[in-house]
């Protein structure tokens, strides 16, 4: 395994990241632990997850089983660069209308105590806002992290699913507080969504922010069974996108081919071999799939495999604006 720091700071972090969204829900607990303990074995010691995770109607479900996970000891805990995340609703009633999707200091400040609980950890190392919430002040929202950071409950503050904009307000904003501000984006990225390189990406990197691709398969779009027209993903039923995408993701068939690796290997490579990017996110529902997504870490792309995926998969063009101006 390779590691590399998370932006700014000096966490290091293995090049690829453990997702954990379908533990709980299309993935049994047993099963679960069995791709956790094979991530660790394999030097995976970066995982993430949300309190939101656990299928339908079982938010923190997933949390539950990584603590129950931690429980078992051998230097489980330890070993592991934990990151969660806060925004989402988790229908306690006891939040009234502070429980709905939001980062107010009062929502941020319980559902940390919530996902500790679930986790059975007294701090996780990444706290990550899982989406923009510009109803709230950073003045409210960095003062409510300086806190839990005092604390000791988390040890960095990392955001998702921001715009480049959102990122450089943020940071200005902890830079006159004399705070870290955050360490780490994570995004949707890949071969079939490229928007983030006008902004978000180059952002990130001048403002010292790893990213973390979230979908790096497109909701599935660039697996190795795309083409059978699965049903059922993160982005919801994906028979109309392979017909609208079609030509592309056979082009990328028979490249992969010709490359000797399976579709989803060759898309999860092409993400990490961004610079902006520090670990993609694999979201395994079995320990075959987890043991599949190892394999990206051995492939190495020329110039000219990086411009035939560009051919396939066209970018912006580069980044703003002169992706589209002079």
């Amino acid at each position: 395994m390779e590691y590399s720091y998370l932006g700014k700071s000096g966490l290091k972090v293995s090049q690829i990241c453990l997702g954990t969204m379908n533990f709980g829900g299309q993935t049994d607990e047993q099963e679960s632990f069995k791709i956790m303990d094979a991530a660790l074995d394999a030097g995976v010691n970066f995982f993430d997850t949300a309190n939101v995770y656990g299928g339908k109607d079982n938010a923190g479900r997933t949390e539950e089983i990584i603590g129950r996970w931690f429980q078992q000891g051998g230097g489980r805990r330890e070993k592991v660069v934990l990151a969660t995340k806060v925004y989402g609703g988790m229908s306690d009633p006891t939040d009234g209308p502070n429980g709905d999707r939001g980062l107010s200091a009062y929502k941020i400040r319980r559902h940390l105590e919530g996902s500790l609980k679930r986790l059975q950890t007294d701090h996780v190392e990444l706290y990550q806002m899982h989406h923009i919430d510009r109803n709230v002040s950073w003045n409210e929202l960095w003062g409510a992290f300086e806190v839990a950071m005092q604390q000791g409950k988390i040890g960095y503050v990392g955001s998702s699913n921001f715009a480049g904009w959102d990122i450089a307000v943020a940071q200005k904003e902890a830079e006159k507080r004399g705070f870290l501000g955050l360490i780490s984006e994570q995004h949707k990225y890949s071969l079939l969504t490229r928007q983030p390189e006008l902004e978000v990406l180059p952002a990130s990197q001048a403002l010292g922010l790893g990213v973390i691709p979230w979908s790096p398969l497109d909701g599935g779009l660039l697996g190795r069974n795309a083409l059978k027209k699965i049903e059922g993903s993160r982005s919801g039923g994906n028979a109309e996108r392979v017909e609208k995408h079609k030509e592309q993701l056979e082009q990328f068939a028979a490249f992969s081919e010709e490359l000797g690796h399976p579709q989803d290997t060759i898309a999860l490579a092409w993400v990490l071999a961004n610079p902006a990017v520090t670990a993609p996110i694999i979201g395994p529902r079995t320990l075959e799939q987890f043991e599949d997504a190892l394999r990206i870490l051995d492939v190495k792309f020329g110039e000219a495999e990086m411009k035939r995926l560009d051919e396939i998969f066209p970018g912006p063009g580069g980044s703003a604006p002169n992706a589209y101006a002079w």
